[in-house]
């Protein structure tokens, strides 16, 4: 065998790989011209052999030992310039046959690490991360994460046993992003990074960033995820999505926390997604939403955040398990006609040692400076919008979900936190912008690039925004000078009308503009009224609990409450639990108030909310005209003594739908109301009827218009209402949705 000398340089490359130094690996093994021939080096500490087979030019095929010359594991031998390679190894539990990491050439293309620099790769979920894939005709796993600051990054797992002198990575210097293909690798693997900083430490071991599979928490490594597809059977609702979305159309939420939705009957830890999708989707159908919005199943370590505090971007929560599972499910609800809008968390993340923060012991992801990249609400780190690699990377987590898993809408949370500087913050905890104003322009400059992306990609998918300011234009196109979102959450339509509703109704004739005073900015933006799992946790009791009154009252008050929503303008969103007046609030632990079903109560109100819905879809008066004057009227407003407010919902060439309610436990009798036509007018919607949990007072399902002139109309309708209701007519026979007999 020919004799192989150790140079000094040589030899400090030795050094410096089995001591973790090493930042160039690619310098050190694989495969090097020495001379007129090919030196191969491999390092395998622990192999008690190892071969290469040799395959020419011709295909011909031949084994050579490899010469082991450090103790540590290096081995080297010479082929042929012209031939192929690939490695026999022997452990002491027997032999592997495989392929050399260090043999194979560059692996992401040069457009590609351009993209990503700019921030406007578009496929990150096919870039970065554990990819299978095929290289050179050999199958294996390719790695790439971002960690421009970094002396040197490995990749570590089981199938190295979590030694990072096995599989340092090479840097691509033009953009930051480290590499490695390891031949043999399948989907299933568990991995993470180890990242060395610049000055020599070793940081905690990191998941990837990019990764689209996780370990069940309180486990924190990385699953390489497969790279097949879901075989979707949603053709029909992909091809009829953009006309289900848009504004003139139905919009309810049923809005849910799959860990506590409901618990397995086998009593152990949560649903997985197949089983939420025989029982869930089922429920949410028979109750007439046409949309469910999942609280954020990004990967999240900790389960009492509720996933709001996520590390795991490109990950479905793998505590209901595998993303194919996942993916599953969203097929199954569009094949039962149910769109599926997720959370999602771009304003912060946790500071878990795994995760993003100071990925590569600089502050790559986040702020250095507190007064910007520190969140004192949450306790989290904010992201630093103004870096193009960091917007790249939340946009392309945007564009995954909605592309890799059919979402149909993203909700993005705290948009109110990420656009004030001084959000949550005192004077002196935060420093003013270029301009000396308190607005985030990178902040803004990223909700720009997201909505304008999605509406170039995906214009039929929804942006939603969680903002609780008077911004203006958050659903006003960017041309126009908007944030470009869809919809936008009324928060202060929720506060005034919940304030009015948890009054004692002996007060309520002196608070009529908590009813009222949502109409004067109702068309500023497109609205989705939300009640909220916000509205039920940390001491702020259930809805339910609100309520002033009597048990009865209390459901009354409630009945009424959610009639008075489905009415006015604006698409719905309600909580779970919500829908059966659970007593108590909501505890992530728990599950919600089954047993509700069984009471007389529970199920009424349970009742009321199909109804609402069934009424929603079926009357384009409720829904058509949410965005225009011309879709609504006040018919009453200030009727202070007897606490009734009347309005009127209109579309174009479609009967209206007359609202009432009396919010006083006093029933009204004879009360006169003036209607835009004359004839029959239905009552559609009574929510004292019997079949609700009500008295059954009311009209018989019928009235009939009297030419007597009454608020500004030529003829009117004297009515019974019932106490603490609401009631829906129309001059359109409908089906009754609970009457007073």
């Amino acid at each position: 065998m020919q004799a192989i000398t150790v140079s000094q340089p040589l030899q400090a490359m030795i050094d410096d790989l089995v001591t973790t130094h090493c930042q160039d690996p690619f310098a050190l093994l694989g495969r090097h011209r020495v001379g007129r021939t090919d030196q191969v080096r491999v390092f395998y500490p622990d192999a008690l052999e190892v071969r290469l087979t040799v395959e020419g030019a011709k295909g011909e095929r031949s084994e050579k030992t490899m010469r082991r010359i450090d103790e540590r594991g290096i081995y080297v031998t010479t082929i042929p310039k012209t031939s192929r390679y690939s490695l026999r190894i022997r452990w002491a539990d027997g032999w592997q046959e495989t392929h050399d990491p260090y043999s194979f050439g560059l692996l992401l293309g040069e457009l590609d690490l351009y993209l990503f620099s700019e921030g406007r790769h578009h496929h990150l979920d096919q870039m970065m991360g554990a990819i299978p894939m095929t290289v050179d005709g050999v199958q294996g796993v390719r790695f790439a994460v971002w960690a421009p600051n970094a002396k040197r990054v490995s990749v570590i797992g089981d199938f190295n046993i979590w030694d990072s002198r096995r599989h340092p990575m090479r840097l691509r210097h033009e953009a930051g992003i480290w590499e490695l293909f390891i031949p043999g690798l399948r989907s299933g693997e568990r991995y993470k990074y180890e990242v060395m900083s610049q000055d020599g430490t070793v940081l905690p071991a990191k998941a990837d960033p990019y990764a689209r599979a996780s370990e069940h928490p309180p486990a924190t490594a990385s699953i390489v995820a497969s790279s097949s597809s879901h075989n979707w059977q949603d053709k029909a609702w992909m091809q009829e999505r953009a006309r289900h979305q848009t504004p003139e159309n139905p919009l309810s939420i049923y809005e849910l926390h799959a860990p506590s939705w409901r618990h397995p009957q086998s009593g152990r830890g949560v649903m997985d997604w197949d089983e939420l999708a025989a029982t869930l989707i089922p429920y949410v159908t028979e109750l007439g939403f046409t949309h469910i919005e999942l609280l954020p199943v990004t990967e999240y370590p900790f389960s009492g955040s509720w996933g709001y505090q996520p590390l795991g971007l490109y990950a479905p929560t793998s505590r209901h398990g595998s993303p194919e599972q996942f993916a599953r499910f969203v097929d199954q609800c569009h094949q039962a006609g149910l769109g599926v809008i997720m959370d999602w968390v771009p304003a912060h993340f946790p500071a878990d040692q795994h995760g993003l923060a100071s990925f590569d012991g600089t502050h790559l992801y986040e702020h250095a400076d507190p007064r910007e990249g520190y969140h004192q609400d949450w306790h989290t780190l904010i992201y630093n919008f103004g870096r193009n690699e960091v917007r790249g990377f939340l946009t392309g987590s945007a564009l995954y979900w909605l592309e890799h898993f059919h979402i149909d809408g993203l909700r993005v949370d705290a948009v109110a936190s990420m656009l004030y500087r001084d959000y949550s913050r005192e004077e002196g905890e935060w420093y003013p912008n270029i301009h000396g104003g308190r607005e985030n322009l990178e902040a803004i400059g990223f909700l720009h690039h997201l909505s304008e992306t999605i509406r170039h990609l995906h214009p039929e998918t929804l942006l939603i925004a969680e903002e609780s300011t008077a911004w203006p234009g958050v659903t006003k196109p960017v041309s126009e000078g908007g944030l470009g979102f869809d919809y936008k959450w009324n928060m202060g339509w929720m506060h005034d009308t919940l304030r009015y509703m948890e009054r004692d109704p002996l007060w309520r004739g002196h608070h009529g503009s908590d009813i009222t005073f949502g109409m004067i900015y109702a068309y500023s933006e497109r609205f989705i009224l939300p009640l909220s799992h916000d509205e039920v946790v940390h001491g702020k009791g259930s809805l339910l609990a609100k309520m002033p009154g009597d048990d009865w009252q209390k459901h009354s008050n409630l009945r009424a409450y959610y009639a008075l929503m489905w009415a006015y303008p604006g698409r719905k969103l309600l909580f779970m639990g919500c829908e059966l007046a659970q007593p108590q609030e909501w505890s992530y632990e728990g599950e919600i108030a089954w047993f509700r079903l069984d009471d007389a109560f529970g199920r009424g109100m349970h009742d009321t909310v199909r109804a609402l819905n069934g009424l929603y879809r079926r009357e384009p008066a409720l829904h058509q005209r949410d965005d225009t004057p011309s879709g609504f009227r006040w018919l009453i407003a200030d009727d202070r003594e007897n606490c009734v407010f009347a309005w009127l919902r209109q579309a174009p060439d479609r009967a209206p739908v007359l609202i009432v309610c009396n919010m006083t436990p006093v029933p009204r009798h004879d009360y006169r109301i003036g209607v835009p036509s004359d004839g029959s007018w239905h009552e559609i919607l009574n929510t004292d009827a019997a079949i609700f949990g009500g008295s059954n007072m009311g009209n018989g399902g019928l009235c009939h218009a009297q030419h007597v002139p009454s608020h500004g109309e030529a003829q009117s309708l004297v009515l019974t209402l019932p106490p603490l209701s609401a009631l829906y007519f129309s001059p359109h026979p409908a089906s009754p949705q609970g009457s007073s007999s």
